[in-house]
């Protein structure tokens, strides 16, 4: 590399990481989209209300509800009362989990539900109605509790609504908590001495033996209004409830992270995500002690050629083109004697009747079988010249006797 491409490289790597350290020290700009769950320390997170809960329910349960509400209240014992709270931008409930919900507050226990819209079988249960104003620019907007033993204050919502507010409510069973004031829009909001119009945000619904606390400003139980100075309001709404055990829903929320993993069934049924994790450790540890115990990967070694076929090929070469058939003879018949001597100990020097008689016993031949095979070795050994047809018949007598 010549000395002008490495300038170009160092001015490369240069900028990158400049680039990288820049995107890094840069503070992160603020999120503001609504989410409304336990964890997160985000403006509009309900992280600083999750935290306070213990001190606004004092030696009470806090259960984090992390599936349906269907699935929740249908495993709660309805003869204790507790209370359930739902925060969240709106909130939509199926009829079975709207029945459900009308089943456990009317045994006696309370729901507190903050949200600009409650459904439209829970609203049509409890008869009421909510309208929101949107407007292009964010208006700023003062809520207040009605009950006189509350501070009169007017607590300021500057940012992240609109007007949201009940406009039509069962009056035989509901009872207004709380306002919300705003300016009044010419052509849409009617007039007022005040030129501000007061609206319910915050109402009891008595349901069965239970209540229903429904707010139409869930933005005022965020971490913005709550560390903004609201948190009087916060805790006053939330005084109404029964000093019970809390269940939180963190199901029900725009801010819930979901899991879209094939995986999502097997993690949130606790028998497969056990059977899940043992199967993986198991197979994480069988590597880690195989990998221990494995031989490293041996070279492979050519074997040496066998050369006694080659070798017999050519010696048998030299003998066939000599046609040395009485030297051949000789050869075989030594090593059929040193056969018979290492396999059945027999006595070669002489080979007479009692050579044979102790050869045909080991061996397993008969004595005109053992007998002829001997009387050929002796007619052959005596012999001076020998022809190709007495080594095949040699080669073919001592191929069956060894049979």
């Amino acid at each position: 590399m010549d000395k002008r491409s490495k300038i170009i490289v160092g001015i490369f790597i240069a900028v990158l990481l400049g680039i990288i350290v820049t995107e890094i020290v840069r503070p992160k700009p603020v999120n503001w989209s609504p989410s409304y769950t336990k964890s997160d320390k985000i403006p509009f997170g309900c992280y600083v209300l999750f935290e306070e809960l213990p001190q606004l329910f004092p030696d009470q349960k806090l259960i984090t509800v992390n599936e349906s509400l269907y699935n929740t209240l249908s495993t709660i014992d309805s003869t204790n009362t507790t209370n359930y709270l739902l925060i969240n931008n709106s909130l939509e409930l199926d009829k079975q989990e709207t029945n459900q919900l009308l089943s456990y507050v009317q045994s006696g226990n309370d729901a507190f539900i903050a949200a600009t819209s409650f459904g439209a079988y829970l609203s049509d249960t409890l008869n009421i109605k909510v309208e929101s104003l949107y407007t292009i620019q964010e208006d700023t907007m003062q809520i207040k509790l009605t009950n006189p033993i509350f501070p009169k204050v007017d607590y300021s919502l500057t940012r992240g609504l609109y007007n949201t507010h009940f406009t039509s409510v069962d009056t035989l069973n509901t009872t207004v908590l709380g306002h919300i004031s705003f300016l009044e829009k010419k052509g849409i909001m009617e007039v007022s001495t005040r030129n501000k119009v007061k609206r319910p945000n915050f109402i009891r619904v008595k349901f069965g033996e239970g209540n229903f606390y429904l707010n139409t400003t869930p933005q005022a139980f965020t971490n913005y209004y709550m560390l903004g100075g609201n948190e009087d309001y916060v805790g006053n709404s939330l005084s109404y409830l029964k000093n019970a055990t809390v269940y939180w829903d963190n199901y029900k929320k725009a801010g819930r992270v979901i899991i879209d993993s094939p995986m999502r069934f097997v993690l949130n049924q606790p028998a497969l995500k056990w059977a899940y994790y043992l199967g993986i450790s198991g197979i994480l540890i069988f590597v880690l002690f195989k990998a221990k115990r494995e031989q490293r990967i041996i070279p492979i070694i050519k074997p040496l050629e066998n050369s006694s076929i080659d070798f017999a090929r050519t010696v048998g070469g030299i003998y066939f083109e000599n046609k040395d058939y009485s030297d051949l003879i000789a050869k075989k018949i030594n090593y059929f004697l040193e056969y018979l001597r290492s396999h059945f100990y027999i006595n070669t020097q002489q080979l007479n009747d009692k050579a044979v008689s102790d050869l045909s016993g080991r061996s397993g031949k008969s004595i005109s079988e053992t007998k002829a095979m001997l009387d050929l070795l002796i007619h052959l050994k005596n012999k001076n010249q020998h022809t190709e047809q007495d080594l095949i018949s040699l080669n073919k007598k001592i191929d069956q006797f060894k049979k």
